[in-house]
């Protein structure tokens, strides 16, 4: 479950008009040809298996490992093939290879892509997702996990497609959520000419300070009856901020519930717990951390910081103590706990030498934008595992509140960590994204949908281009996106003042 939440971004829905269809490219040699050794520059490449499997899309099937020890899967379409590639990102500490899916419903126009996804260099036991200790002795593991990985496959994909199909893949996309999204910034960033187009969605792009705030929350948790008390009071005082009560708050900064309402209903401890949770981590007034946990979220707390079938302690205890213990701090140092971890600056400074590698903060993303690249960001306002308010300070700091011409940003009403939510639960902008790459229309609006525990449909919501929002016209359905135009923004700063400030780079350099 762990994994399928990081990294699920199901890409539905039909290219928009525009993109002509183009001929379809047949292989040029079989997929047995396949298994061999590739050098490819920098990331030599053993293929163990290359299988044809057939079904409703015939693919040639190929695994292998890039030196030393990045696992991948890359899915070669037998037919319908019209150029282009689609990777994907790994979520949480990776460690498994997770099934890329085919572009689905996306017309003749699109045809089919090659698709790819790889474990990042390391592999997790089935029984613990959160498992990290392949990195507490190994820097090549961890710089594989922190920078390398995404782009060496990028590379050998590319290679095995020219060599399949007789040329390279005329397009190339990319897309990821939470590690995945930190991995698509960190493409732009690093790596600009490896793709066409990227979708970073709730990026943990501030790595330093991510892993400590999952250990602050998991150190304020109440239990779930408390949550689901909270929860109803929160809905109850700020659904109707936003100009309409619908079930959702559209911007969680709205909001100034104060938990001690609940006197008498939480105990005094889980007042303070709550308000801290709000708050997020700080140190004498300094804040560790550019957010804290959103107003409405908390109904997704309960998987989030508590036990959960599968989730062992709950996910961000998981991620917290693995990290601390093996992950964040350089090899041959002290490393920390959940336990014992210190929410001060000065051991926030301890954890910048080593996980300054995975931030994806730098602001100087000239480089993508003169190869042609379109960058789309997204995150759920209702984030519970990566606060959409980083998100909004890197972009405040990489755009300084204008909207580039290479970029868009949307915000997803009360939508949780990479999907679900109370109201809206998916969101996918990848027709947007191919769209916009080949076609030239840069998305200004792109639907959210919400569907109930039977799959079904229950409401879509049209999310505009950051900083503008949804607003109902007045009439129809609240659960219909044609009864809802786009707005200005609430108006709120997002540049935040942290103890990390330092971390924004002016220019992206690669290893």
């Amino acid at each position: 479950m762990f994994r399928k939440l990081l990294t699920s971004l199901t890409v539905l829905g039909t290219v928009a008009a525009g993109i002509a269809p183009a001929a379809a490219t047949a292989p040029t040699r079989s997929c047995a040809d396949l298994v061999r050794s590739f050098d490819v520059p920098d990331a030599r490449t053993r293929v163990a298996s290359a299988a044809v499997v057939t079904g409703a899309k015939e693919f040639c099937d190929v695994r292998g490992t890039i030196e030393p020890n990045i696992g991948f899967q890359l899915k070669l379409p037998v037919r319908g093939y019209q150029g282009r590639y689609h990777q994907y990102g790994c979520g949480g500490f990776c460690g498994a290879i997770g099934d890329p899916s085919f572009p689905s419903g996306c017309g003749p126009a699109f045809g089919d892509a090659a698709v790819a996804a790889t474990d990042d260099g390391h592999q997790a036991p089935p029984e613990n997702p959160f498992d990290t200790t392949w990195a507490a002795s190994d820097q090549k593991a961890r710089d594989d996990y922190f920078f390398r990985a995404p782009h060496a496959l990028s590379k050998v994909s590319k290679h095995i497609i020219s060599v399949f199909y007789g040329k390279a893949p005329s397009k190339s996309y990319f897309s990821g959520c939470s590690n995945g999204g930190r991995e698509g910034l960190l493409l732009a960033q690093r790596y600009p000419r490896d793709f066409d187009g990227i979708i970073a969605a709730a990026p943990g792009a501030y790595y330093t300070a991510l892993i400590g705030y999952q250990a602050w929350i998991a150190r304020n948790t109440i239990p779930n009856d408390k949550i689901v008390l909270l929860h109803n009071a929160v809905m109850a005082a700020c659904d109707g901020l936003d100009g309409l009560v619908d079930g959702q708050i559209d911007d969680p900064r709205l909001c100034e519930f104060d938990p001690g309402a609940l006197t008498g209903q939480l105990t005094d401890d889980e007042i303070a717990r709550v308000r801290r949770l709000y708050a997020g981590p700080s140190d004498g007034g300094v804040r560790l951390y550019p957010g804290g946990q959103p107003y409405g979220s908390e109904i997704s707390w309960t998987f989030w910081l508590n036990p959960s079938p599968g989730l062992g302690r709950g996910i961000a205890p998981e991620l917290a103590d693995n990290g601390l213990k093996h992950l964040v701090y350089p090899i041959g140092e002290p490393h920390s706990s959940l336990e014992s971890f210190e929410f001060t600056v000065r051991e926030f400074r301890r954890l910048v030498p080593e996980t300054v590698k995975a931030n994806s903060l730098s602001l100087d993303l000239r480089a993508f934008q003169r190869a042609g690249g379109k960058l789309i960001i997204w995150h759920g306002a209702g984030d519970q595992g990566i606060p959409f308010e980083g998100t909004l300070d890197y972009w405040q700091r990489l755009t300084g509140g204008k909207t580039p011409s290479w970029a868009r940003l949307f915000v997803v009403p009360s939508m949780w960590h990479c999907a679900g939510g109370d109201t809206l639960t998916d969101f996918d902008p990848f027709r947007a994204l191919v769209s916009w790459v080949e076609g030239g229309s840069a998305p200004s609006r792109i639907l959210a949908t919400g569907r109930d525990s039977d799959g079904k449909v229950v409401r879509t919501r049209p999310v505009f281009a950051y900083p503008l929002r949804a607003r109902y016209d007045g009439s129809g359905s609240v659960d219909d996106a044609a009864n809802f135009v786009a707005a200005p923004g609430f108006g709120f700063e997002d540049r935040i003042r942290w103890a990390g400030e330092d971390l924004y780079r002016s220019g992206p350099v690669a290893p």
